[in-house]
């Protein structure tokens, strides 16, 4: 998905938020449509796909603070329309896989309240369905600390929404090795149209986790790990010249394996170090490139293991949103995303050489935990300057 998501913008955004969405919304379908999801998250099975969403909900994505590691939290919540029964399957999955909060609500009901000011009477309507859409957005924003204000956008929920879906993570790790602020300073960032911005800069002289390999070089810096066996990391993936981010991008969308192959694991000198700090928001409702990719059953039909109700029959995807936040600076990283899906009535060569690394023209990175490959947050920076 990297690849189709904004190019000439900073980019981040979580592959296992929308893993997780399409992973439930598989749960509820049958048929083609499930046929269709499975083959595009690259699974044999529902079994398998919940193996996964469980083991990433309890386990990977556990808590690590309270033994010094990463502080983190992924939570899960499903709206229904009230006079929509779930499938007792369906809401067990629900429940014991997802470990997801799930509440009935209202999104036909219309209101109206009256106000007078002075001589001006005036009558006002609205759907009962703003409040949920404000009620997901809250608890999105509970959820992530503060980070994902609003995942759903104003009138993206109507009298027409029968379900929600939406899932919430936050990560907030601090390096093995922090950089020390007094020696943060300015240098040129090179962007891809040729010009510059002066920014911020991080180094270090001791060891790192770094590879040269054919055409880009990767750093790997670790997080202050916990009691437990999870290594979380983030990967630097730069380019060897200014303008192959997008070349870079192809090879990690075109490679199968590339996020594991291409990996450093030993801690060597390094001559010139510099990564830049940035701080990056960024949204889009991923549905058009999903469907670029392939997926397309799901926002028309075969979503019939969800209800227990004729409706089951005309339930399809309208929209997936998705919302994430990174900031990278001296102490560490803190991260959050969320997702949502609205469901309405039918209508994604080693070196061990001493090798510079400087960061000074666009680059791609990740965050993920080691032992189990689950890629939390991917991106990419054009120019660390911008937010967005």
């Amino acid at each position: 998905m990297l690849k189709e998501l904004a190019k000439d913008s900073n980019v981040v955004f979580c592959p296992l938020s929308i893993h997780v969405v399409l992973s439930l919304i598989a749960a509820g379908s049958k048929g083609p449509t499930l046929d269709q999801i499975l083959s595009f998250l690259r699974s044999k099975s529902n079994g398998e796909l919940n193996s996964f969403a469980f083991v990433a909900t309890s386990t990977v994505l556990a808590d690590g603070s309270p033994s010094g590691g990463p502080r983190l939290s992924f939570a899960n919540g499903v709206w229904i329309d009230k006079p929509l029964p779930l499938k007792a399957s369906f809401k067990k999955i629900i429940d014991n896989v997802y470990m997801a909060v799930s509440k009935q609500v209202d999104f036909q009901t219309k209101v109206s309240f009256e106000v007078s000011i002075a001589d001006i009477h005036c009558v006002f309507g609205g759907e009962k369905a703003v409040e949920v859409l404000n009620e997901v957005n809250s608890w999105a924003e509970k959820e992530t600390s503060g980070l994902i204000k609003e995942v759903l956008p104003p009138g993206s929920v109507n009298s027409s929404s029968k379900l929600i879906f939406a899932n919430a993570l936050y990560f907030k790790g601090t390096w093995n090795e922090k950089f020390d602020a007094s020696q943060t300073k300015d240098y040129n960032f090179y962007l891809q149209d040729g010009g510059s911005v002066r920014v911020p800069f991080m180094t270090s002289k001791k060891k790192q986790f770094v590879c040269a390999y054919d055409g880009f070089k990767v750093l790997k810096l670790p997080y202050s790990q916990g009691q437990d066996k999870r290594h979380f990391s983030m990967y630097f993936f730069l380019p060897n010249t200014r303008d192959m981010l997008p070349a870079l991008v192809n090879k990690l969308a075109s490679e199968p394996g590339f996020l594991d192959r291409y990996l450093p694991s030993e801690a060597v000198k390094v001559g010139d170090f510099r990564i830049p700090r940035f701080k990056i928001s960024f949204g889009s409702e991923v549905s058009e490139v999903l469907k670029g990719l392939g997926l397309l059953l799901p926002f028309s039909g075969g979503l019939t293991e969800m209800v227990d109700s004729p409706l089951d029959q005309n339930l399809c995807v309208s929209n997936i949103f998705h919302k994430s936040y990174l900031e990278v600076n001296e102490e560490g990283t803190e991260a959050a995303a969320a997702a949502a899906v609205l469901i309405m009535n039918r209508c994604l060569v080693l070196s061990f050489d001493v090798i510079d690394f400087v960061a000074d023209h666009p680059f791609m990175y990740m965050i993920r935990e080691d032992r189990t490959g689950v890629v939390l947050f991917i991106g990419h920076v054009v120019n660390p300057l911008l937010t967005a």
